[in-house]
C-alpha cells in the first residue's frame, strides 16, 4: 500500500500542470532563527489551498538538504501521514539552509493489446522496461524542484541548480518585508531566462474571496521584481515547456520549480 501511494504522488508530483487544483509545498516552522540550538520542523504536502494540509502528503524520498557550508544535512524524525509529512532540521552552523525536494524522470504512454499503458521511471530503465516499438508511444521528460530556506543568524549566499528550473536571488529569501521589493533571477539549466511567467500567492487562500495571486513575468535577464503586498507566507511557482530533452525517444520535457517564501511586517 505505501509503495502504491508513493508511485501516485510521484505521478502527481511529475504530472501537475499549473491549472492543477493540486498544490505542492514545503513548509517550515521559522525561516530566521539564532542561537547554537537552533533546530525548524517543515510540513511537506500536496493540497488543494496553499499551506492548508487537506490532500496527501509529499513524499521525502527525494529531499535534500544543504547546509550554509555546502555539506549535506540528515532530515530527522521524518514521518509520512495520511496528508502530510515531515521532518526536523538541526541547524549546526550559521547561515542559510537549502531544503528541496528533486523529481526527475520519465513518464511514458503507449498501447498494448488495445489498452492505455503509463510508465514512470528514470532514463535508466526505461530502455529496459518499456517496448521501444509500443504503438503510439509517448514520452516526456520531467524535472520539479519544491523548495524552501532556513537561516540562522546571518544569511549567506544561496545556490542555484544547474538542471531545470532554479531561482537566484538577488534579494535574500529570508529577508523580505511587506512594503518593500524583491528581485530574483529565473534559471533555466544554469542560465538567465527570459519571457517566463511567475505566480505568487499569499497563503490562507481559503480565507478570502480571490486568490489575489501576482504574475510577474522575466526581462531579458531573466529578472523579476515583486512587492509584496502584506506579511505571510507565500507560494513562488514558475513552469515551463520545451524540446532540450536528454533522450531521444521524449519529445517534451516539462519543468517546473516551487519555492515557499515568509514576508515578515515591518
Amino acid at each position: 500500500m505505501k509503495k502504491l501511494l508513493a508511485l501516485s504522488l510521484l505521478a502527481a508530483t511529475l504530472t501537475a500542470p499549473a491549472a492543477n487544483a493540486h498544490d505542492f509545498w514545503l513548509l517550515p516552522s521559522s525561516t530566521v532563527l539564532s542561537g547554537d540550538k537552533a533546530w525548524v520542523t517543515v510540513d511537506a504536502a500536496v493540497s488543494n489551498d496553499k499551506f492548508h494540509v487537506n490532500y496527501r502528503p509529499l513524499q521525502l524520498s527525494n529531499l535534500n538538504i544543504t547546509s550554509p557550508s555546502g555539506k549535506p544535512v540528515q532530515a530527522q524524525n521524518t514521518f509520512t501521514g495520511q496528508m502530510r509529512s515531515g521532518f526536523d532540521v538541526e541547524l549546526t552552523e550559521p547561515g542559510t539552509y537549502q531544503l528541496a525536494i528533486v523529481n526527475a524522470g520519465l513518464v511514458a504512454f503507449w498501447k498494448e493489446d488495445g489498452k492505455n499503458k503509463r510508465w514512470m521511471g528514470t532514463p535508466e530503465k526505461f530502455a529496459t522496461e518499456v517496448p521501444q516499438n509500443a504503438e503510439d508511444l509517448r514520452v516526456t521528460q520531467r524535472h520539479g524542484r519544491i523548495e524552501t530556506f532556513v537561516t540562522r543568524d546571518k544569511p549567506t549566499t544561496i545556490k542555484a541548480d544547474d538542471q531545470g528550473l532554479s531561482l537566484r536571488p538577488l534579494t535574500h529569501p529570508n529577508d523580505l518585508y511587506a512594503g518593500e521589493k524583491a528581485s530574483f533571477v529565473v534559471l533555466l539549466d544554469g542560465q538567465p531566462a527570459q519571457n517566463i511567467d511567475v505566480e505568487v500567492v499569499r497563503g490562507a487562500q481559503r480565507y478570502r474571496n480571490q486568490v489575489e495571486e501576482i504574475i510577474a513575468k522575466t526581462n531579458a535577464d531573466g529578472e523579476i521584481e515583486v512587492t509584496w503586498p502584506q506579511a505571510g507566507q507565500y507560494w513562488l511557482h514558475i513552469e515551463h515547456s520545451d524540446d532540450k530533452t536528454s533522450v531521444k525517444q521524449a519529445k517534451t520535457r516539462n519543468l517546473s520549480y516551487t519555492a515557499t517564501l515568509e514576508v515578515l511586517p515591518q
